[in-house]
């Protein structure tokens, strides 16, 4: 009996050692963001939509990350992240799990990360993190204009290379496998950024590159099957910045697409009835913003326009203004207003973080937690 107490203590002693050196060098986190409100749309042909929407400011995810030290200044790392809509329980993208982000790869302190996944453009990172002043939130935010629909927000099978920052410089450089059958360049898309930030100053240009070809075995596997075709390049290239005046936070941003799917509407369903609006092929964008402190909170306001350089012609403005007061360091509450005018038949929709919107102004009034 007196041995076999011993060697259970020995034993438990052991196990305590050994969980003490994996937690040392390993580390896993779940993390999230809960998010809901009330949305009220109108000016489309829907006529005034009232719903509880989710997402609004940050779509709602629940998610793991992780990284093990492997020394040296050399640690494995992981993401692993889904969408959830709070407003019904459901999983935001069906037949999806990790459908935000799901990759691995290893990062050095002198040399940068390699990462493989689903990940994030280094075009819409360059949108989300420098551009806009509603960091891609609420009614008013970039998406609305700026293309970020489709593969220009984030893409399956990509390889994303980011170097350390060295006297304020940095980049990315991304490859994303189309992954058709009978082709390796057809579907591909190329991505990449450089940024620059000191003091008060943040800057960043982002780039993306789509090849819209399709292979013959890609097509016939489409409803209803697509003959193989040779398509043109769609590029989009943004540059931003960001400058912290003290008082208020000033952002600017310009950019160009060009090409097939190179600005995809969000809404494509025909919002305002009518002739069915064309996503433009050629088109230039630009935001003015700004963010001051009043009160205990945020206020946020922007400007965007869109040039559409097609024969089209279809332009839009859009003004935002957003308010963002804090509970406490991770939950706010916040309201939102914004506006679009539309030109010869354009179908932009005002819509925030997590949906497309159906009009073309929106109202919203809600609470985002994190954790």
């Amino acid at each position: 009996m007196k041995h076999s107490l011993v060697a259970c203590a020995i034993a438990a002693a052991l196990s305590a050692t050994f969980a003490g050196a994996v937690s040392a060098q390993s580390n896993v986190t779940m993390y999230g963001t809960v998010d809901a409100g009330f949305v009220r749309e109108s000016g489309g042909v829907a006529g005034t939509v009232n719903k509880i929407g989710s997402g609004i400011g940050s779509v709602s995810r629940l998610g793991f990350r992780g990284s093990e030290d492997l020394g040296a200044g050399l640690s494995a790392n992981f993401v692993l992240e889904l969408g959830a809509k709070i407003d019904t329980g459901e999983i935001d993208t069906a037949g999806s799990i990790f459908n935000r982000q799901a990759l691995v790869g290893l990062k050095s302190t002198t040399l940068g990360a390699l990462t493989l996944g689903r990940q994030y453009t280094p075009y819409y990172t360059t949108l989300s993190t420098v551009a806009d002043p509603f960091g891609t939130a609420y009614a008013g935010n970039i998406k609305n204009l700026f293309p970020t629909a489709g593969n220009n927000t984030r893409t399956s099978n990509m390889v994303l290379y980011t170097s350390p920052s060295v006297q304020g410089w940095s980049g990315e450089l991304a490859y994303t496998m189309g992954e058709q059958a009978g082709s390796n360049t057809a579907g591909r898309q190329l991505g990449a950024a450089i940024a620059y930030s000191a003091g008060a100053l943040n800057a960043r240009l982002g780039y993306n590159n789509r090849n819209n070809d399709i292979s013959a075995a890609a097509g016939a596997g489409m409803t209803p099957p697509v003959a193989a075709s040779s398509r043109d390049i769609g590029t989009n290239t943004v540059l931003a910045a960001n400058y912290n005046l003290g008082v208020v936070k000033s952002y600017a941003a310009y950019g160009r697409d060009k090409g097939p799917n190179s600005a995809p509407l969000p809404n494509s369903a025909n919002p305002y009835g009518g002739v069915r609006p064309t996503a433009s092929t050629d088109s230039s964008d630009c935001l003015l913003g700004l963010t001051a402190p009043v009160a205990s909170g945020t206020v946020i306001a922007s400007y965007i326009g869109k040039d559409d350089k097609s024969a089209f012609n279809q332009d839009a403005r859009q003004w935002g203004l957003a308010y963002s007061h804090p509970l406490s360091k991770r939950t706010n509450l916040y309201g939102a207003y914004a506006k679009i005018r539309n030109k010869n038949g354009a179908g932009y929709t005002v819509g925030n973080n997590g949906e497309a919107g159906s009009g073309d102004q929106a109202i919203n009034l809600g609470m985002r937690h994190t954790f």
